[in-house]
């Protein structure tokens, strides 16, 4: 939709005839911009300015993507046998193409050559992995898709969950960025994570490593950190943190990028409402942690951690010893 440009008499007073550029005082202000950005606070690298990639199109390749994963549910709703295999190819070449030009411009952006998708071969590489993983992607999600209908009673089939709920695009948007996160397409990766996020509410970081059978329930709020490891079968609910505890620096006081600082959730486990987990602890295979729970501290297998039992250790969450059965 085109916006209409306010007529002038609504920004300038009555009688007001000066240029806009007096009004404002643009020549000082950008002026004073160049400064900044140029000397100040400049943070561009030296070189040629380079695009960067977009984020409109990288949304028309998640939904290209996702159409091609799932054709008649995000697709089209007649298609048959004859023509949904050819639908499904086209589908993924304008996704594909797009996504390739993006993981170019994304490392030019950067502007390290030693990034995977610097050198245009290598963006084509790259993409060709990604479509190369797409058929077991798909297994993964179904196993996803049936996590979320036993776990959730109010689910009544799985075109409801697939087209309807948000843990279900957040992670099939998460499960394309991880891929491009393992492969160092990390920009790309991080721009689809945002997506994400700004669709559905959830925030995951494109590293975080999540097992098959994940459910999202609600989702609203939920944060995974990049190092967060998730086994198989996790179902998790609104408002769940799985962060950190604090962040190391080096001895000149620099944060230390890249440490394993997020949890680690075993198989099995069910963490509800508002539960803070942080730092790299361990959830053992077949809990259930409480909500509003804070924790800091590993939990044995098949532990049960409330708030009552939470608060027993000051400040610092469940002792494995006491964590009731």
């Amino acid at each position: 939709m085109k916006r209409e440009t306010p007529p002038q008499s609504q920004f300038a007073a009555a009688g007001d005839s000066a240029p806009s550029t007096a009004r404002w005082q643009l020549d000082r202000i950008v002026a004073e911009l160049r400064v900044s950005r140029e000397e100040t606070h400049s943070i561009r690298r030296d070189g040629e300015a380079r695009r960067a990639p977009s984020r409109e199109a990288l949304e028309a390749v998640l939904d290209g993507l996702t159409e091609a994963l799932f054709p008649r549910h995000y697709g089209r709703f007649d298609l048959d046998g004859e023509n949904i295999d050819y639908f499904v190819g086209n589908t993924l070449s304008v996704a594909l193409d797009s996504l390739c030009e993006q993981i170019h411009r994304g490392a030019l952006f950067v502007g390290d050559e030693l990034l995977p998708g610097f050198r245009r071969e290598d963006a084509i590489e790259l993409t060709r992995s990604l479509a190369s993983q797409l058929p077991s992607v798909r297994g993964v999600l179904i196993n996803d898709l049936r996590a979320a209908f036993v776990g959730d009673p109010a689910a009544r089939n799985f075109p409801e969950i697939l087209i309807g709920y948000p843990g279900m695009t957040a992670i099939i948007h998460h499960r394309l960025a991880h891929i491009l996160h393992r492969q160092d397409a990390r920009l790309v990766a991080r721009l689809i994570a945002e997506i994400a996020h700004a669709r559905t509410g959830i925030d995951i970081h494109p590293g975080a490593s999540i097992g098959s059978g994940f459910f999202i329930d609600h989702g609203t709020g939920v944060v995974i950190g990049e190092t967060a490891v998730i086994g198989d079968n996790v179902r998790i609910y609104q408002a769940v943190t799985l962060g950190a505890r604090h962040f190391p620096t080096d001895d000149e006081g620099n944060l230390i990028k890249g440490d394993a600082r997020h949890p680690i959730v075993e198989d099995d486990v069910v963490i509800y409402a508002g539960a803070t987990i942080l730092g790299r602890i361990t959830i053992g295979r077949g809990s259930t942690i409480g909500g509003n729970v804070w924790l800091t501290r590993d939990v044995p297998a098949n532990s049960l951690v409330t708030q009552a039992t939470a608060r027993n250790k000051v400040g610092t969450g469940v002792d494995p010893s006491e964590a009731p059965r």
